[in-house]
């Protein structure tokens, strides 16, 4: 086993989700065609939303146990600027942050619609190698995505109930607990810069925020689903915006205060729009 293999690999044994002493399988953590590592989700249940005391909650983060009846893979970081360009068509990498800014490629990719990040996911999984390995793509569920970040905490944040800017990327003149201030990049870092959560996921907090596959309606927790839940069946519309109704995005980026990179933090963007503050992860889905 290699050893930075390993490395991703020991905090998933810490957190319980590999017996310990026990070797873990080729199927708990792979790499795809794309270069692409890809962490096994136990299937599981917790409680999503936050509870009243939290600090800086949102009246809509209402507390509700969400079953995630299947295990599935998700990215350990998000979708890198060089990944997205090596099956983008012409290569075009839509990035603010490249080279020239302050970034490369191997900072995450942004600027991309919720629609260019559903494209990027059927691009993924139409890649020969991809098909020969009976591996499909698509972004995460709110749920799922929650879940995730969570890995097994129930505090604010995977860390703990205060977040510092040594611990994630975002605007560190306002952490959030006990935490001291901290740098402000003003930009993204490259994936993996800080320390992943109990599950060997990476960025979670700050960075970039993440597209999920759901549509955003914020009375939507008073009626979802307890198992898999996968958002309503259709979006609030953006005012002042013509008919573009919002989608999901999650987990604060470089520009946020660190109370908006809350493991229950939502937030809703226009679904056509590109911004510099978003990016991806992908969810993969082994047949």
């Amino acid at each position: 086993m290699s050893l930075s293999r390993l490395a991703l690999l020991l905090p998933l044994v810490a957190a319980g989700l590999y017996p310990a002493g026990a070797a873990p399988t080729a199927e708990d953590v792979i790499t795809n065609s794309l270069g692409m590592k890809l962490v096994r989700i136990p299937a599981g249940k917790f409680v999503m939303g936050s509870p009243p005391g939290e600090a800086d909650r949102d009246p809509e983060e209402e507390q509700h146990e969400v079953v995630i009846s299947q295990p599935f893979y998700l990215g350990a970081y998000e979708v890198t600027q060089a990944q997205y360009q090596q099956i983008q068509a012409k290569g075009k990498n839509p990035a603010h942050f490249t080279a020239q800014n302050g970034g490369g490629p191997q900072h995450p990719v942004e600027q991309v619609s919720w629609a260019g990040a559903v494209e990027f996911c059927q691009r993924l999984s139409d890649l020969a190698d991809e098909r020969k390995a009976g591996r499909a793509y698509r972004l995460p569920t709110e749920a799922e995505w929650e879940y995730a970040c969570r890995a097994g905490t129930t505090a604010a944040f995977a860390f703990g109930d205060s977040l510092g800017a040594t611990q994630a990327n975002f605007n560190g003149n306002y952490p959030q607990g006990d935490a001291p201030p901290g740098p402000y990049l003003r930009k993204t870092a490259k994936v993996g810069s800080y320390a992943p959560n109990a599950w060997g996921l990476y960025d979670m907090h700050g960075n970039v925020a993440e597209w999920c596959a759901d549509w955003y309606d914020p009375e939507y927790y008073r009626h979802s689903p307890r198992d898999d839940p996968k958002g309503p069946d259709k979006g609030v519309l953006s005012t002042g915006f013509g008919k573009d109704c919002y989608h999901v995005c999650r987990g604060g980026c470089w520009l946020d205060e660190a109370r908006a990179c809350r493991s229950a933090y939502r937030f809703r963007l226009q679904s056509t729009e590109p911004y510099r503050l978003v990016g991806l992860r992908v969810v993969c889905v082994i047949k």
